[in-house]
């Protein structure tokens, strides 16, 4: 009997597939890239045509070894790496490593890994795609020239350690762009108007926002104009003038992309786009399920297409038409916007399986894969249910020279919002509890005058970000999450609450990139390289060509910036922590594991000591400084800076408030604020940002 050896990236999917098949395959796993440009220099060989020198990937000797030992047994070697550049490039290097003929070198892919997808691909294998390969390669050859060409500039100018990428510093640019812009702006003062009217024959007052009055003024902006208003509005009767009853369709969503994935993630199960990207990874490659084994639960996660193949529609449809009506079933077929980004390759991220509902699977899945699955599972339903309708009523209400009106929306069927609810979705609308009409006789109550003023661009979230990238063209699916990673890692960006902040590193090295590299960080320059990465893999231009055009501009900036940029100093932050050993005050630095205290008297004095972040509360025992802790397994918790001559400690975040009935701290649990004092029982709703800004 013929022995097969399919070869695949991670273990969990080797398990997966060997469901599969038969006893005279063999599935193994290369774990990753097994060859890869070095670390110790550049590895691209400039004055020979930009040639790479890629060597064996430390500690993959050993996984090697085990490749070539099972290639030797077996009749035919499969690869079966994942459908894209990436998977492609480690197929090809694979066939290098293990030294297999390329005419018969078996390249299989597959979209979802269930036994019908994984057969037909063994009855479709192809050689090895070089356009794919070699589009990986440029990408990896164009931020490996980059990288190693500026990052030993940032090392002189600032401090080693740094780094610049061809992505990430586009990206830093992006985030210190909005900061600026939140810093340069300037509020606007305005004003709103509502007044309260009773409705003949109703208890429930309505509420009409001013819309301004009928010489076409609209805004106010002081409190004299509001005044004035007010003032002309005495003993005003308030009449309807018109009433409108209509219908407003609100379109079921597209099934998800990578993008979108992360963006509803972040904004739905707060995921950082890392997470994300890990947790589907996992329901992609296999999970253990009581009954059934390693099953993949969803197709493959790298995509930025919304297409759907034919069977899974078909399938979709029965399953909402048996579950929820025919009038459930969206009719024809969705579609996306056309776009030139978009490369069609693979189907949007769905489930596989419509048998593996959420509900069956829940307890064979960690908490967070749950709920990731369950939400890609909810929009794949969503995507093919009709839209939801709304009766939308308009109301226009006149008093003297002034103008009011009443939106009101209430469902009149749900549609894809029996499954999925986006955040807008979940936001109440004006409901009106009576019918009105023309004849309805207003009475009125009070008015409600409000100040605001206007507010700055938003900062950026990580799921903010990955749109904004995918809008501008910079970057593909596999490179948004590693993207914003590197960036926070870097500790250019810091991440607060959701929201991205520019540290002061990320700020001097994003004035570097700028000054220095501005076609690197240029947006319109890096989306370029994008569309060229991709006519690479159509096969209409050579990697080589692209790469011949990039390097002698990036060699001239670099050769300049050696030249003219100063050098930049980025001053410690000074404490109010004495050093013991010569009286200076410690300075905080970061090492591997985080900040710690440092004398600035170093090489002299190299005291240091352990950094404790503080949280602005004091301890209720001793009046010391609440900070941040952690166990020797490294769970968090909240202590006395005064510790071990204080035990004050505690699981929750405290806040500075005390239990009105106890006296006893109150400590942060989600929305509430709870007494530390479990006796006790006392429970205090607090604001939604304030829970946000205090969780864990």
């Amino acid at each position: 009997m013929a022995k097969y050896l399919v070869i695949v990236e991670s273990p969990a999917k080797a398990k997966t597939i060997n469901k599969f098949l038969g006893a005279n395959y063999t599935v193994v796993a290369s774990n990753g890239h097994v060859r890869d440009l070095p670390k110790s220099q550049m590895g691209i060989d400039i004055e020979h045509d930009f040639e790479p020198k890629y060597i064996t990937i430390r500690g993959k000797g050993d996984v090697l070894a085990m490749l070539r030992k099972e290639v030797k047994k077996a009749d035919k070697v499969y690869l079966a790496t994942d459908p894209d550049r990436e998977g492609e490039a480690i197929s090809w290097h694979l066939a290098y490593a293990l030294k297999l003929d390329e005419k018969a070198t078996n390249r299989i892919t597959f979209n979802e890994i269930t036994k019908t997808a994984v057969k037909n691909s063994l009855k479709h294998a192809r050689k090895i795609n070089m356009n794919l390969v070699d589009a990986q390669q440029a990408r990896r050859i164009l931020d490996r020239m980059v990288g190693y060409s500026i990052s030993p500039l940032l090392w002189a100018k600032v401090k080693r350690g740094l780094s610049a990428g061809r992505v990430q510093s586009v990206a830093l640019r992006i985030i210190c762009d909005r900061e600026k812009e939140i810093e340069s702006f300037i509020p606007q003062e305005y004003w709103t108007l509502d007044v309260l009217l009773k409705v003949d024959g109703d208890t429930k007052p309505l509420q009409a926002k001013y819309v301004g009055d009928i010489h076409g003024n609209k805004e106010i902006h002081s409190k004299e104009e509001m005044d004035k208003i007010i003032e002309s509005l005495e003993n005003a009767q308030y009449e309807i003038r018109e009433i409108k009853v209509g219908e407003r369709s609100k379109k079921s969503p597209l099934p998800f992309t990578t993008s979108t994935l992360q963006q509803e993630a972040s904004k739905q199960l707060n995921f950082s786009t890392q997470k994300t990207m890990r947790l589907a990874q996992q329901l992609y490659e296999g999970v253990d399920i009581e009954g059934e084994g390693s099953v993949g639960l969803i197709t493959y996660l790298r995509t930025d297409s919304t297409r759907i193949s034919e069977e899974a529609d078909a399938n979709v449809k029965k399953y909402i038409d048996k579950t929820y009506g025919a009038d459930y079933v969206v009719q024809g077929t969705k579609t996306g916007k056309d776009n030139k980004k978009i490369q069609d390759a693979h189907e949007a991220i769905r489930p596989t399986y419509l048998t593996m509902t959420p509900v069956k699977v829940k307890e064979s899945l960690s908490r967070d894969q749950f709920r990731l699955y369950q939400l890609i599972w909810n929009r794949f339903l969503a995507s093919r249910m009709t839209d939801a309708v709304y009766e939308t009523t308009s109301v226009k209400i006149q008093a003297g020279d002034h103008l009011f009106s009443v939106a009101a929306s209430k469902i009149k069927f749900d549609g894809y919002l029996s499954v999925y609810r986006q955040e807008e979705d979940k936001v109440e609308k004006n409901v009106l509890s009576k019918k009105l009409t023309k004849e309805s006789k207003l009475t009125f109550v009070d008015y409600e005058e409000k100040q605001h003023f206007t507010q700055p661009p938003a900062h950026f979230t990580e799921a903010s970000l990955v749109k904004t990238l995918e809008e501008l063209g910079i970057g593909r699916p596999s490179t948004y999450a590693p993207t914003i990673t590197t960036i926070i890692a870097r500790r250019y960006i810091a991440k607060e609450n959701k929201n991205l902040y520019v540290t002061e590193l990320g700020e001097i090295v994003n004035k570097i990139m700028v000054e220095a590299f501005s076609s690197i960080v240029d947006v319109a320059f890096t989306a370029n390289l994008e569309f060229l990465l991709d006519k690479i893999e159509e096969g209409t231009i050579s990697y080589k060509t692209v790469i011949r055009n990039f390097y002698p501009d990036l060699k001239e900036a670099v050769d300049h910036a050696q030249e003219e940029l100063e050098q930049v100093k980025i001053e410690d932050e000074v404490s109010d922590v004495i050093c013991d050993q010569c009286g200076r005050n410690m300075v905080i630095k970061y090492g591997p594991h985080g900040k710690f205290l440092a004398c600035p008297g170093f090489p002299e004095c190299r005291n240091t000591k352990t950094y404790f972040e503080k949280i602005g509360v004091k301890c209720p025992k001793c009046g010391g400084d609440i900070v941040i802790r952690k166990t020797q397994k490294g769970r968090k918790y909240y202590g006395c800076e005064n510790n071990p001559d204080c035990d004050f400690m505690t699981w929750q975040r405290p806040s500075d408030k005390r239990c009105p009935e106890c006296g006893e701290v109150l400590v942060y649990k989600g929305s509430k604020l709870v007494c530390l004092n479990q006796q006790c029982g006392y429970v205090e709703n607090i604001k939604s940002d304030e829970a946000r800004q205090n969780a864990g």
